[in-house]
């Protein structure tokens, strides 16, 4: 069975958490890639920013539904979420809007398992790290190529 290693792409196209969004945005676009593994000056990897991410900053913050008891206002919603949510919306770093500590797989990681994340998690861009250090990414692409018979790794 194929694993990580076999399917992946080494050497990815990274950001630094200190990065501005507007740099990530154009590397997204320019590139076509879905999501970016963010790491640190050591190449530890600290989270991934996505499309999903920056599609999150065009929209509204949505308050939250209270009640009132005894002349008090009570959120429906944790205020930490609101929070977090108001953060990824006026992010300006890729430290602001991305997700820390992302899913990973290991090299070694069976193609069925990384099918399995990609599907019942709806993600799109799994980092690939060794040894807490990342050593590529696997990507809806690289599954899907898979089932072409021939096709070899671009």
């Amino acid at each position: 069975m194929l694993k990580a290693q076999d399917i992946m792409t080494k050497d990815p196209l990274t950001l630094r958490p200190e990065d501005d969004i507007a740099a990530a945005a154009r590397i997204m676009v320019t590139k076509r890639i879905n999501g970016l593994p963010v790491v640190d000056e050591d190449g530890k990897l600290v989270g991934i920013i996505t499309q999903s991410d920056l599609v999150a900053q065009q929209k509204t913050l949505r308050l939250p539904s209270v009640f009132t008891l005894l002349d008090g206002y009570v959120p429906l919603a944790s205020l930490d979420s609101l929070e977090a949510e108001f953060k990824k919306i006026t992010a300006m770093t890729v430290a602001e809007a991305m997700t820390r500590d992302p899913a990973t797989v290991a090299p070694d990681t069976p193609l069925d398992h990384i099918a399995a994340l990609m599907v019942d998690r709806q993600y799109h861009t799994l980092p690939v790290v060794d040894h807490g250090r990342l050593v590529g990414v696997v990507g809806k692409e690289d599954v899907i190529r898979t089932l072409i018979p021939g096709a070899a790794k671009a």
